[in-house]
């Protein structure tokens, strides 16, 4: 594949085969647009000159000196169709294999379709004569060629259409216009429509280089957002994923003080039993979609969905100093969510939520082709255990003594339920509970 080259100037890096892919197919299907507009102008001008045929053949014989010529303009225009219907295909094909087309195939391009009003401007100057045909509507076809060429995204193929075009009309003015000469009027005039022309080519280049560096700046963004959200989920909130393209995260695992919130619907199972599976699913996901919009607004993100409960998390990827508070909070709130939406349904769910504030090890880890953004320690097993223990004591809100530390007076309300013997420890721990 030809390659674009390009940088993501925030992170001054070179851009990935995705960017470089997308960016690619973006400018093709720019092109497929140019060639589709200038077949529909060849189309155009043959039924513009069809109709000056049908209305006044007088017309025909004036310009044209009878129908010979404008047979050889009709000859010129279904050629120059045909090489157009041929570059579309060419370039559907390479669309279709992710390949760009080869420079130097696009300058040759440029100047085959450039010089058509050339070769038409010379027949008509065998039949009108030099400074009728010169003075006639073919020199501003070149503007046609020269506009279209902004859809091409590339400034030096726009400024070589834009050159093509003003040298050959300025050629044929030199050679067959017998007014032109050195220090003549005429010439002045041939010269001056030259340089517009080329300044033309230059301008659309500009613009042409500027719709791709936008381009370039939303695919890239595109491409970013996508990495993230297939890093992290699509349950992260759009302002954790702005937040996450402009700081960025380490792929390797960091060591971070976070706090771990596991959420799991008790009795589910039991209630799903007697209802169908549609009923289970609109019901887990109206609930979902509570609990993780209370998340959002904490600051917290969803790491798993585990069945009927999620893997939450505080301080990762985004670090935060009050990740325990955040995280006490968006709990408290859910409870009341829940309380709410228990009392207008006939399916009322309760939930379970551990909370536990610790070292883990987050990164992102998987197979090469795979990754997963995950945190993994210690802090992570014994927030599981915790939430375990909501079945045990009958409550809905556990926290750890860490949690219960970090907490400071917003934790007055805490009921200590003292030494706890959790599963998998050898030593009781401490364990509060919060209403």
């Amino acid at each position: 594949m030809v390659s674009f080259a390009s940088r993501k100037k925030r992170h001054h890096a070179v851009v990935s085969e995705e960017f470089e892919r997308e960016l690619t197919r973006e400018v093709l299907r720019t092109e497929l647009l140019r060639v589709r507009a200038l077949i529909m102008t060849g189309c155009v001008i043959i039924v513009l000159l069809t109709a000056i045929y049908l209305i006044d053949p007088a017309v025909v014989n004036r310009v044209w000196r009878g129908t010979g010529g404008l047979v050889k303009e009709y000859g010129l225009l279904i050629g120059f169709i045909l090489l157009e219907v041929w570059i579309y295909t060419q370039i559907r094909r390479n669309l279709r294999l992710n390949r760009d087309l080869p420079v130097v195939r696009r300058y040759i391009g440029a100047l085959i379709e450039t010089s058509l009003p050339t070769v038409i401007l010379l027949l008509q100057i065998r039949t009108m004569g030099a400074s009728q045909a010169l003075g006639f509507a073919v020199p501003l076809v070149y503007f046609i060629f020269v506009i279209l060429s902004t859809l091409r995204l590339d400034f030096w193929l726009s400024t070589f259409t834009g050159f093509v075009a003003a040298a050959q009309l300025f050629a044929v003015a030199l050679i067959y216009d017998p007014d032109s000469g050195v220090g003549e009027p005429q010439t002045y005039f041939h010269a001056v429509r030259s340089v517009i022309i080329l300044v033309c080519g230059v301008l659309a280049g500009a613009v042409g280089a500027r719709l791709r560096r936008q381009f370039a700046a939303s695919i890239a963004a595109a491409t970013a957002r996508d990495r993230v959200t297939n890093l992290f989920g699509q349950h992260v909130s759009p302002q954790v994923v702005e937040r996450l393209m402009t700081e960025g995260t380490s792929a390797a695992g960091d060591v971070r003080r976070v706090a771990v919130m596991f959420v799991d619907f008790r009795g589910f199972t039991a209630g799903a039993q007697t209802r169908s599976p549609q009923e289970v699913v609109d019901r887990l996901d109206g609930a979902f979609a509570v609990l993780v919009d209370i998340l959002d607004r904490h600051g917290g993100i969803v790491n798993k969905f585990l069945g009927d409960g999620f893997l939450a998390l505080f301080g990762a990827p985004l670090e935060a100093s009050d990740a325990a508070h955040r995280a006490v909070a968006a709990g408290r709130e859910m409870l009341a969510a829940m309380h709410h939406i228990n009392a207008q349904t006939s399916w009322p769910l309760r939930i379970g939520i551990g909370i536990h504030f610790g070292e883990v090890v987050a990164g992102n880890i998987g197979s090469p082709r795979r990754k997963e953004y995950t945190v993994i320690g210690d802090t992570v097993n014994f927030a599981s255990r915790l939430e375990a223990l909501n079945k045990e004591f009958g409550s809905q809100l556990l926290i750890s003594a860490s949690v219960h530390e970090a907490l400071g007076d917003d934790g007055d309300d805490a009921v200590a339920l003292g030494e706890v013997t959790v599963r998998g420890y050898g030593q009781p721990v401490a364990v509060y509970q919060l209403g």
